[in-house]
């Protein structure tokens, strides 16, 4: 039996990479989804403000492009 070392490795590395990425993005997605706190004088009455169109659409396409990597990753497995 011979193991190639340096695929094992470059592997390794590159699924690693990918998995730190895609993390990273999911939580971009979570943070531009999130309620931001609301200043210190904010009751129960008075919401804190939600996210902004602007973070709500990139919330979204981080959650889209989370789900490309997750769909194409199926694909790789299946073909």
């Amino acid at each position: 039996m011979n193991i190639d070392w340096a695929a094992l490795g470059q592997v390794f590395g590159v699924s690693l990479v990918v998995t730190i990425g895609l993390v990273a993005v999911f939580t971009l997605g979570i943070v531009g989804t999130s309620r931001k706190p609301g200043s210190a004088t904010a009751t129960a009455t008075a919401p804190a403000a939600g996210p902004t169109v602007l973070a709500r659409s990139g919330a979204y396409a981080c959650f889209a492009l989370c789900a490309a990597a997750v769909g194409y990753g199926i694909y790789l497995i299946v073909a």
